[in-house]
C-alpha cells in the first residue's frame, strides 16, 4: 500500500489550515489560527490549541511529497515564525494559554502547541532566541501542573516536549519531572494494554499515546517502555475493522481517530505494527476515515499523517487474516469475536454498544436503544450506552446484558449561563482552573444517573449469523415521546468524537411506533437477525 495516501490525505487539508490563519503582517494578531478570533470576532480569546497548526505547515514546507504545492515557498516559513511568535504572545505570564474558556489553562492545549512550536523551530532551524524562554517557562508550567482526570495521551504529549526541549535547551532541569509522568503513564496501563482515558479504553486515543511513546523511545530506549509499547501495540491490532475503520463508540470515549506515525516507528523492531497501517491505508483509500477538518482537532491528524509519510518503512510483512477466537478484555469491558465470516466488536460497559462486519462489509454500528421523554415538563433523553457496570453474562454461543438507561449529557450555553461562566472564570476560576475542569467533567464527560427504564441485550450465534434481542421494560411509557436505535449516538463531550465516517449512513431504527399502547410494566421487544 502507497504511503503517498497519507500526504494525499494531509495536503487536502492544507488550504483549510491557511484559511484559518490571519497571514497579515500588519495585523495585530498576525499569525493567529483561530479564526473565530481574528475574523469572525466571536469569542474574546484565542485558542491556544489552534496554534498546533504551525507543525503541518512546517512539514509540508520541508517535505518533497509528489505534487506538494507548498514545498519550499518561503513564505511558508514566515507564517510558521508568526505562528509561533503569536503563540507566545497570546500566553499567560505562567506560559500556559487557555482552549475553551479564558484563564482555563489548559494542559493538553499547551502540550499539543508547545510540541508543535519546538518541532517546527528546529525543522525550519527557526534562530528567534527570543522563543527560548517562551518554551522553556511553557516546560516549566507542564513539569509543574497535574490536570484533573486520568487522560494518558496528554501525560504522553507533557514528557514528549519535556524530552524535546532539554536536548534543545540542554538541560536537565525537567529530568525529575519526566521520570515522574513516565511512571505515571505505565501505572495508568492495564495489564490489557490500554492507557487509561477518563472511564477506561479508548482505541483511538490510544494510538496518539503509542505515537508519542515511539517518539520517546526512539530518543532513549528503555526495556520498560518498549514492553510497554509492544503491550499497547498488541492491543490496538484488535480494533482495526476488516474495512479498514479503526475503533468508535464501543470504546470509553467514542473516538474514530487513528494515529499512524507511531507504528511506523514500532515497526522497524516489531513488524506486525505496520500491519495496522496498511489495513488503515486501505480504508483510507476507500474512503472508510473518518472526517476530522474540525478547527480545534484538524491539526492532530495532519501532523500525524505527514510523519507517517515521512517515516514510512518501505519493507513490510505480508497481509495475512486474523484468526478465528474471542477476546475478552475484562476490565476494558471489550468482546471482540471472530467467527466463520463475522467480526463482532461489543461494549460489555456499555450497555452492549456493537459494530458487527461479515468480511470487510460493515452489517451493522448500533449504539442501542434511545428515549425522547417528557419529564417533569421537559423533554430529556434515556440512553443505554453510557459506561457502568452492567450484569453480564457470556456464554459460547451466547452473550447477555442487563441494566438500567442513564439521562443523557446534553447540557448547552445559554446567554446566562455564559455570563455567569465568564464571571466565574475572570474571579475564582483564573485562581482555581482545575477546579472548574472537575466540575466541568462531573457535568459533561462523567458518571451516570439512573432513567427508570431497564434493559436486556442478548446476543445468539444461531446458524451462521447474530441475533441480537432487545427488551425495554418502561414503569410508564405515556412519558416517552420517540424510541429509536442509531448507529453513532453519543452523549458525553469528548473533543475528537462524533466525527462523520462513511459507516454512520446507516438509517435511524425507529421503535416509535412499537411504544404506542403498550401498557405499564410491560417490555417492547426487538429481534434482528444480522
Amino acid at each position: 500500500m502507497s504511503r503517498e495516501l497519507f500526504a494525499r490525505e494531509a495536503l487536502s487539508h492544507l488550504p483549510k489550515i491557511l484559511t484559518l490563519l490571519d497571514r497579515n503582517p500588519h495585523s495585530p494578531t498576525y499569525g493567529c489560527f483561530d479564526r473565530n478570533f481574528w475574523h469572525y470576532r466571536i469569542i474574546d480569546f484565542p485558542s491556544g490549541m489552534a496554534q498546533e497548526l504551525v507543525w503541518p505547515l512546517a512539514l509540508v514546507y520541508d517535505s518533497d511529497i509528489p505534487g506538494n504545492p507548498y514545498y519550499r515557498k518561503t513564505v511558508l516559513r514566515q507564517w510558521v515564525e508568526a505562528g509561533i511568535l503569536f503563540a507566545a504572545r497570546s500566553a499567560h505570564p505562567d506560559g500556559s494559554c487557555d482552549d475553551y474558556y479564558p484563564f482555563e489553562r489548559a494542559a493538553g492545549a499547551a502540550a499539543f502547541s508547545l510540541l508543535a512550536c519546538v518541532e517546527s523551530y528546529q525543522l525550519l532551524q527557526l534562530d528567534h532566541p527570543s522563543l527560548l524562554p517562551f518554551f522553556e517557562k511553557r516546560a516549566d508550567w507542564l513539569a509543574s501542573h497535574q490536570e484533573s482526570g486520568q487522560l494518558t495521551n496528554h501525560q504522553a504529549l507533557i514528557v514528549l516536549c519535556l524530552e524535546l526541549l532539554s536536548r534543545l535547551l540542554k538541560t536537565d532541569k525537567w529530568d525529575r519531572a519526566k521520570a515522574q509522568r513516565l511512571e505515571q503513564i505505565l501505572a495508568w496501563q492495564s495489564p490489557e494494554g490500554w492507557f487509561m482515558e477518563y472511564q477506561g479504553c479508548d482505541p483511538g486515543y490510544q494510538t496518539l499515546t503509542i505515537s508519542c511513546l515511539a517518539r520517546l523511545y526512539g530518543m532513549s530506549p528503555e526495556a520498560g517502555l518498549r514492553e510497554a509499547i509492544e503491550k499497547a501495540v498488541e492491543l490496538a491490532a484488535h480494533f482495526i475493522h476488516p474495512d479498514g475503520s479503526y475503533g468508535g463508540e464501543y470504546g470509553s470515549r467514542n473516538t474514530y481517530s487513528f494515529f499512524p506515525h507511531g507504528f511506523e516507528l514500532v515497526g522497524r523492531w516489531m513488524p506486525q505494527a505496520l500491519r495496522l497501517n496498511d489495513l488503515f491505508l486501505v480504508g483510507l483509500a476507500n474512503g472508510r476515515a473518518p472526517c476530522f477538518a474540525d478547527d480545534h482537532i484538524l491539526g492532530h491528524h495532519v501532523w500525524n499523517y505527514l510523519l507517517a509519510w515521512r517515516d514510512f518503512v518501505p519493507d513490510r510483512p505480508p497481509s495475512s487474516p486474523r484468526p478465528p477466537g474471542r477476546v475478552v478484555l475484562q476490565e476494558a469491558g471489550i468482546l471482540i469475536d471472530r467467527r466463520q465470516d463475522t467480526e463482532l466488536y461489543l461494549a460489555l460497559n456499555k450497555g452492549g454498544v456493537f459494530k458487527l462486519f461479515r468480511g470487510d462489509h460493515l452489517v451493522a454500528s448500533d449504539t442501542h436503544i434511545s428515549l425522547q421523554v417528557r419529564r417533569r415538563g421537559r423533554v430529556r433523553n434515556a440512553v443505554a450506552h453510557l459506561v457502568d457496570k452492567y450484569s453480564v453474562e457470556i456464554g459460547e454461543d451466547e452473550i447477555c446484558i442487563g441494566g438500567t438507561l442513564g439521562w443523557a449529557k446534553h447540557r448547552l450555553l445559554s446567554p446566562f449561563n455564559l455570563m455567569v461562566s465568564r464571571l466565574l472564570m475572570l474571579t475564582l476560576g483564573r485562581f482555581f482552573p482545575n477546579l472548574v475542569r472537575r466540575l466541568l467533567q462531573r457535568m459533561l464527560i462523567l458518571g451516570k444517573r439512573d432513567a427508570p427504564f431497564r434493559f436486556t441485550r442478548r446476543f445468539e450465534w444461531r446458524e451462521g449469523r447474530w441475533r441480537v434481542t432487545d427488551s425495554l421494560r418502561a414503569r410508564s411509557w405515556e412519558q416517552v415521546l420517540s424510541a429509536g436505535i442509531g448507529c453513532d449516538q453519543t452523549s458525553i463531550y469528548v473533543a475528537m468524537s462524533r466525527t462523520f465516517q462513511a459507516g454512520q449512513l446507516q438509517p435511524w431504527l425507529d421503535l416509535t411506533p412499537r411504544t404506542k399502547g403498550l401498557p405499564a410494566g410491560e417490555a417492547l421487544h426487538l429481534e434482528r437477525e444480522l
